[in-house]
């Protein structure tokens, strides 16, 4: 690893490439690969079908017609249960020989699949999914599904979890938590289990999967060449932006759901590599697939302005329908997680075996279901049997991922507006023959009304439906629907499909800023030990000069042990001033001060005392020692997010700093502002074996840690944005910023 991370740097000095000529060239690697396993995925997923369910489910007859490359990709799948033995005999030489003999010939196989065409040439000619799950036994539909599904939950559990499920809301846990760190080995189990559940029938898409190997891809390359935070995030949505972009053949719509909903961000830096690693990718779709649109449509023509009106009323179904799927697929997966008494290796042959079952009376939502959209697109659905497909078809979904499938959520959605459009167009013309659009207008429109209200993501759904379709007739009414069913969705559900699940993890997204960010600061690191106070006796001509001539909006009221007994604002004295001559000696500060205080200890985190601010719509709290009780200083609205902002921009220069010393050695001392620098010290000795918590530097000494190099024998590893427990050893250098009279004094510890 170090010795190809040293290649790279030494490229990129004898080139003189900038860092972000740098991060582009990465981008374009990223792409190559991306679209490549896209396009294996694609043809796998295919040959999968057409070996279980082509002719009646003549498995051994077509085992025969297997190209070579379909061939390797069974023997890899056969050979991984060899994994577990090895590993309880304990035989680690020849564990890593198989690991590698596997994943030789897993790409062995994904090369063969993309060079020769079809994984089965002789089925595949006229194949029709649909048509075969149609015609196939019952015994094959139930069978099939659910012995896919036990692969499938033998693979996840043994291999990597994060494949269970769509993989997004795992990359975007990834991207909050570890900075786009992800096992490369997501990559490898997600692209096996995603062809299998797709293959034998599971009810889910493969586009959120190919964006989960996409990021993996990215944050593999990432690590390997050692890039910093903010860079590796960038990487992964260049991976994830290549997947959604070759998956569905759409560029512009892999950007913009790697910037709208993955990263939240829309700056430069982000935004030009993630294009070029969507380009690409979608360049060997092109090559290889084909430059064509996904879904096959007449040309729609809209030029009733009126109906904007309806589109406005769909766009009430569609959120609806989205805000339907959200429930059911957690209610579902909640139920196989805590009520189903099965091993989780099990689970998902039950729900395979259930998906199957339904099959036979709704054969339209096994598999990705793109027959069904496209006969829904063209005006050939019957609309009550649309509205039947919509509840089916989420129900299918909700047991396929609830169960522990691997599948992403994209196609279901589009599935699921298709039907809803269909409906309600069909219903439309059967009352009012030839008056209103077609039925299948209103299913391409719907069909982005879902996917904007599951995954609230409004600029993205708009370019995905466009771009599937190439129909630009319909770009009026669908972005009145998605935008209105986003809002609509919003109001019933505040997480999105994706977010609700880190919001089960305890992980939190709020208004495009990680609010973890807020849990990382402490009230003891800028709470504030200059305060006033008032005496529990003080009469009110005492209390009113104090708050008159004070500064701060609240002043706590305390006894002679210093315990807060009540706190007291302008606003609880400002009606008796009139009469401040009369009640002086009346009224002491127990008479008026609210007793319902709510406190903090300098241990509580910031997001929590924000948290108890809003309840009372306070702008401080008291700062209460935790031995003694007594108050020791107030902490302020303003002060807190002073100190947040300041951490993001200290995680930004933390993690451009590391970069460049990722490239070269940094000068020794570096002013970037006025009477403010940074420099690089030797950790003090003091500072052994203690954590940066327990040091409570920012506060002490009043500088910030931008980062920390760990020397060892093998060379530097550069630490950006260190958790607060780090504990330091003798071997460590910091990286400090602050005002220079501090940091001389760091220096002299």
């Amino acid at each position: 690893m170090k010795k190809l991370k040293d290649l790279w740097l030494s490229l990129l000095a004898r080139s003189m490439l900038t860092e972000h000529l740098f991060i582009i060239t990465i981008a374009v690697i990223i792409g190559l690969a991306t679209g490549f396993i896209t396009v294996a995925v694609h043809k796998l997923i295919h040959g999968t079908s057409q070996l279980v369910f082509a002719n009646g489910g003549d498995f051994l007859g077509n085992v025969s017609q297997l190209s070579t490359g379909m061939k390797i990709f069974i023997a890899t799948i056969f050979i991984m249960p060899l994994f577990p033995i090895l590993a309880a005999l304990k035989k680690k030489n020849k564990y890593k020989i198989a690991r590698n003999t596997l994943l030789l010939l897993y790409l062995l196989g994904l090369l063969f699949i993309i060079l020769t065409g079809n994984a089965t040439p002789t089925v595949g000619k006229n194949f029709s999914f649909l048509r075969e799950v149609k015609s196939s036994p019952w015994y094959i539909l139930i069978l099939v599904p659910a012995l896919g599904g036990t692969l499938v939950g033998y693979l996840i559990n043994y291999y990597a979890q994060e494949a269970k499920g769509s993989g997004i809301p795992e990359v975007m846990q990834s991207i909050i938590l570890k900075n786009g760190v992800i096992r490369p080995i997501v990559a490898f189990i997600k692209s096996i289990t995603t062809i299998i559940t797709i293959g034998t029938g599971g009810s889910v898409g493969r586009e959120g999967p190919v964006i989960q190997i996409g990021a993996t891809i990215g944050s593999a390359i990432g690590q390997k060449l050692g890039v910093s935070g903010v860079r590796m995030k960038t990487l992964v949505g260049c991976g994830a932006a290549a997947g959604i972009a070759a998956a569905f053949n759409a560029p512009i719509a892999g950007a913009f759901f790697a910037l709208e909903v993955l990263l939240q961000n829309f700056t430069f830096n982000m935004l030009s590599p993630i294009v070029i690693s969507s380009v690409i990718s979608t360049v060997i779709s092109h090559s290889y697939i084909g430059n064509f649109a996904t879904f096959t449509v007449p040309k729609h023509q809209f030029s009733n302005h009126s109906e904007l009106f309806l589109y406005a009323l769909l766009a009430v179904l569609t959120a609806l329908a989205g805000f339907l799927f959200l429930k059911a697929l957690y209610t579902i997966e909640d139920f196989f997680d805590q009520r189903v008494k099965l091993n989780s290796r099990v689970k998902p042959f039950v729900g395979g075996a259930i998906i199957g079952a339904m099959g036979f009376f709704f054969p339209e939502v096994m598999g990705t279901g793109y027959e069904t959209i496209t006969a829904a697109l063209n005006g050939n659905a019957v609309w009550s049997m649309a509205l039947a497909l919509v509840f089916v078809k989420i129900l299918a979904t909700s047991l396929t991922l609830g169960s522990g499938g691997s599948g992403g959520v994209f196609a279901p959605s589009l599935f699921m507006g298709a039907m809803v459009g269909a409906f309600f167009g069909g219903v439309l013309n059967t009352l009012f023959p030839g008056q209103f659009s077609n039925p299948g207008s209103f299913a391409l429109v719907a069909m982005g009304g879902v996917v904007a209200a599951t995954t609230q993501a409004p600029i993205s759904s708009i370019m995905i439906v466009f771009e599937l379709t190439n129909d630009y007739q319909i770009i009026l009414p669908l972005m009145i629907t998605c935008i209105l069913s986003t809002i609509i969705f919003k109001t019933l559900s505040r997480e999105s499909i994706f977010t609700l699940k880190l919001v089960k993890r305890n992980i939190v997204l709020k208004d495009g800023a990680d609010i973890n960010i807020m849990k990382s600061i402490y009230v003891k690191e800028i709470y504030t030990s200059s305060f006033e106070t008032i005496g529990r006796n003080w009469n009110f001509d005492q209390i009113v000069t104090t708050i008159l001539t004070g500064k701060a909006p609240y002043f706590p009221v305390v006894d002679s042990q210093k315990k807060v007994r009540g706190i007291i604002s302008i606003h609880d004295i400002k009606e008796h001033l009139y009469d401040r001559n009369i009640l002086k000696d009346l009224l002491i500060a127990e008479d008026i001060a609210n007793t319902e205080v709510i406190t903090v200890d300098p241990e509580t985190d910031c997001k929590t005392a924000m948290s108890l601010m809003a309840k009372k719509n306070l702008d401080g709290l008291p700062v209460i020692d935790q031995t003694s009780d007594k108050i020791i200083g107030m902490i302020w609205r303003k002060d807190i997010l002073d100190a947040y902002n300041k951490e993001i921009d200290r995680r930004d220069l933390a993690a451009s700093f590391s970069s460049k010393i990722t490239m070269k050695n940094i000068d020794p001392e570096v002013h970037f502002m006025e009477g403010v620098s940074m420099t690089e010290i030797p950790i003090p000795k003091i500072f052994i074996g203690k954590s940066i918590r327990e040091l409570n530097i920012r506060a002490k000494y009043g500088v910030e840690i931008i980062l920390i190099r760990h020397n060892t024998s093998q060379g530097s590893k550069i630490k950006a944005i260190p958790d607060a427990n780090y504990v330091f050893s003798y071997t460590d250098s910091i990286v400090i910023a602050g005002e220079m009279g501090k940091i001389n004094c760091m220096k002299s510890i």
